[in-house]
C-alpha cells in the first residue's frame, strides 16, 4: 500500500511541476520531472506488484507448513530488505546526481543507490521464494493450486533475476561502455519480459482463489489449473539460455524475447475456459452478483482479455501499445484488489464490510482503465505517438475523441485506485 502510495504522490508531484510558474515557487530537483517518472513507475508496477508475489509466497510457505515454517528468519529479512529497498529507490528522485533512464520495463535513475535498491528489492523478494522452496521436501500441507500458483510465479521470478545476472555480467565484461539508456535496455530486457510471466502467475492464483471464495466451488478443476501452471513455468524456462545459445543483445536476441510472450495465452486460455464452463453452470443457480470480490474476477478477466486483444495490433511506435499494457496490467490489478479485500485482509482479522465504498473502487479502477486502454488504442490509431504528448500533430474530432475517453478514464481510474489504498489502508492501521 505505501509503495502505492507513495506511487500516486509523485504522479500529483508530476503533474504540478508542469504547471506553468511551479519552477519560482517551488525548487525542483534537477530533472525532477523524468526522475519522478522513474520512481512512479517502479513503485506501481515493479515494487507493488513484487511485493504481492512476496504476500503469496509467503502464505503458501505457512499453509505447506502448517503454519510452522522452516528458515523463519527468512520471512523478516525479507520484509526489511523490501523496506529499505524502496527507500533506496525513493530518494535519488530528490538529489541532484544521477540522470533517469526511461527504458522499457525497469526504469532506472543511473546512480549507484538505486541500482542497490532495486538489488536489494530483488535479494529481498527472492528469500520469500527460498524459503517457500526449503519448505517443500516434508511438507505438512496440501500442495493444491493456490501454493502451485505462489510456487509457479515464484520459480518464474528466479528465471527473470537469472537474465538479469546473466545480462549483466555479459554488459560487465564488455569494453567498459558507460551506463547509458542503451545500456538500460540491454540490462533490462530480457529479464523484464519474463516478470511479465510472474505477474501473470499472479493473476491466475488470484482467478482461483477469488472462484472459490465467490462460488463455493473451484473456478476450475485443479489438474486443468496445474496444467495451466505448467505450461506457463515451461514458457519462461527457456529465457535465461538466450543468453548463451544467442548473441547477447543482438536483434535475433530481442525478438525471441519478445516472441516468448505469445506462449503466455495457452495458460491463459486454458484457466479461461475452464473458469467459462464453471460459470456458465454456476448461471443456473444464481452468481454472487452481491459480493464485490466476485466483481474484482469478473472485472479483471474482461480488462484483461481486451488488452490482451489489443495487443494483437500494437506495433511499437503509438500509444496503441500502451493501450494493450495498460489493459493486461488493470486486469492483473483487479483481480490483485480481489485478493486484498477477499483473503489478505480476512486472514489478517481485518475484513472490510460489503459497502458502497467498496464496489466504487473496484468499478472506478476497472471502468478507467478500460477507457483509458481503449482511448490510447483509438489515438494511436490516428497516429498518436508513444512518449511524448499524446495530443502532437493529431487533427479532426475522432482523433480527438479518443484522447479525451484516456483522459477521462486515467482520472477515473486513479479515483478507484486511491479508494483501494485508503480503504485497505484503514484496514490495516486499525486497532484490532
Amino acid at each position: 500500500m505505501l509503495s502505492l502510495a507513495v506511487a500516486g504522490g509523485f504522479a500529483l508531484l508530476l503533474a504540478l511541476s508542469r504547471v506553468p510558474g511551479a519552477a519560482q515557487l517551488f525548487p525542483w530537483p534537477v530533472g525532477f520531472f523524468q526522475k519522478g517518472l522513474v520512481i512512479h513507475v517502479v513503485l506501481s508496477f515493479v515494487v507493488w506488484l513484487l511485493s504481492v508475489l512476496g504476500a503469496t509466497t509467503t502464505l503458501a510457505t505457512l499453509r505447506l507448513s502448517a503454519g510452522r515454517p522452516r528458515w523463519r528468519w527468512l520471512g523478516a529479512a525479507a520484509i526489511v530488505g523490501t523496506a529499505v529497498a524502496t527507500v533506496m529507490l525513493f530518494v535519488p528522485a530528490w538529489l541532484d546526481r544521477g540522470e533517469p533512464s526511461l527504458n522499457n520495463y525497469v526504469p532506472v535513475i543511473i546512480d549507484p543507490l538505486y541500482y542497490g535498491g532495486l538489488a536489494v528489492l530483488a535479494g529481498g523478494v527472492a528469500l520469500t521464494v527460498i524459503r517457500l522452496f526449503a519448505n517443500l521436501p516434508g511438507r505438512r500441507g496440501p500442495l493444491e493450486p493456490v501454493s502451485l500458483s505462489a510456487g509457479a510465479a515464484g520459480l518464474v521470478y528466479l528465471l527473470a533475476l537469472a537474465c538479469f545476472a546473466l545480462a549483466w555480467l555479459k554488459l560487465a565484461a564488455g569494453d567498459g561502455a558507460p551506463v547509458t539508456v542503451a545500456f538500460n535496455e540491454d540490462l533490462f530486457w530480457g529479464g523484464g519480459h519474463v516478470l511479465q510471466f510472474v505477474n501473470l502467475g499472479l493473476m491466475l492464483g488470484a482467478w482461483y482463489v477469488l472462484g472459490g471464495l465467490t462460488l463455493g466451488r473451484p473456478l476450475l478443476h485443479p489438474r486443468l489449473m496445474t496444467a495451466a501452471l505448467v505450461l506457463l513455468v515451461l514458457a519462461a524456462l527457456p529465457a535465461p539460455f538466450l543468453y548463451v545459445f544467442l548473441e547477447p543483445f543482438s536483434g535475433e536476441q530481442k525478438q525471441v524475447f519478445t516472441d516468448l510472450q505469445f506462449l503466455l495465452a495457452p495458460p491463459v486460455l486454458l484457466v479461461a475456459a475452464g473458469a467459462a464452463a464453471t460459470l456458465r453452470r454456476a448461471t443456473a443457480e444464481r452468481l454472487p452478483w452481491t459480493e464485490p470480490v466476485f466483481h474484482c474476477l469478473v472485472l479483471s478477466m474482461v480488462v484483461f482479455a481486451v488488452g490482451g486483444v489489443l495487443g494483437l495490433f500494437v506495433d511499437g511506435a503509438d500509444t496503441r501499445t500502451p493501450a494493450h499494457y495498460h489493459g493486461v496490467i488493470g486486469g492483473i490489478n483487479l483481480a490483485l484488489m480481489g485478493l486484498f479485500f477477499g483473503l489478505f485482509l480476512p486472514l489478517l482479522d481485518r475484513a472490510l464490510a460489503a459497502g458502497k465504498a467498496l464496489m466504487w473502487s473496484i468499478w472506478l479502477y476497472g471502468a478507467g482503465q478500460l477507457s483509458h486502454a481503449l482511448g490510447l488504442f483509438w489515438a494511436g490509431g490516428y497516429g498518436a505517438p508513444r512518449k511524448t504528448v499524446a495530443a502532437e500533430g493529431l487533427e479532426g474530432l475522432a482523433a480527438t475523441a479518443g484522447l479525451y475517453l484516456l483522459g477521462v478514464g486515467a482520472v477515473i481510474a486513479v479515483v478507484g485506485g486511491v479508494m483501494f489504498i485508503v480503504l485497505v489502508s484503514k484496514a490495516l492501521l486499525k486497532r484490532l
